[in-house]
């Protein structure tokens, strides 16, 4: 594993999760088994490119009536799965790795890309404490990281993320903005043509 400094309170562990990814994805399967990905709309009736589903205590989502967590899934009222040991333990450990020793993430949402989806830019406020840090562990295929600043016309800084990696970022750096460049066709032995990212926050 290598650290890549990208902010004040940001990093990037390289491959921290790589032994551990296909272990991820199995979980992936096994949750959005009970609770499916979709395509979400945004409250201005866009359809949003990645596909999403959630884990955890509740669940992140986006329709005519805005953004919000919830605790059922509204595809199938029932309420979310729950988060994996694995997934909740390694978002600890990486957060605990960049100094965000107290980090209890209770929800994990789950996006995943194919071939020309995207992410805009956008801040994560949603939560109700800025103080936690976010954490996003990458699967497959590779994509370019955009992370901006706290102004959404401050130009973004680029980076890739491949297979294995996570990011974190929180303290002064919780609220910059980032985004996900529209994926390039790639294939990885594992996923395809899809990359995976799992996000997880404390939203309470």
């Amino acid at each position: 594993m290598s650290r890549q400094n990208i902010g004040p309170d940001s990093v990037i562990l390289r491959g921290f999760v790589a032994s551990q990814a296909t272990a991820l994805l199995d979980l992936i399967e096994t949750v959005t088994r009970q609770s499916p990905l979709r395509q979400m709309t945004t409250p201005g009736g866009f359809k949003m490119k990645a596909q999403l589903s959630n884990c955890g205590q509740r669940g992140w989502v986006t329709d005519a009536k805005g953004y919000r967590y919830q605790a059922t899934d509204p595809l199938t009222e029932q309420p979310w799965p729950p988060m994996p040991d694995l997934i909740s333990a390694l978002a600890r450990d990486a957060a605990g790795e960049t100094g965000f020793a107290d980090f209890s993430p209770d929800v994990c949402l789950i996006n995943c890309y194919q071939p020309g989806a995207g992410m805009g830019l956008h801040q994560d406020k949603d939560e109700r404490d800025f103080n936690q840090p976010i954490v996003s562990i990458s699967l497959g295929v590779p994509a370019i990281f955009l992370f901006g600043g706290l102004r959404r016309k401050d130009k973004p800084d680029a980076y890739l993320l491949e297979h294995g990696d996570v990011v974190v970022w929180g303290g002064e750096d919780r609220l910059r903005f980032h985004g996900i460049r529209p994926l390039k066709l790639a294939h990885h032995p594992d996923t395809g043509q899809k990359r995976f990212n799992l996000t997880l926050r404390q939203a309470d």
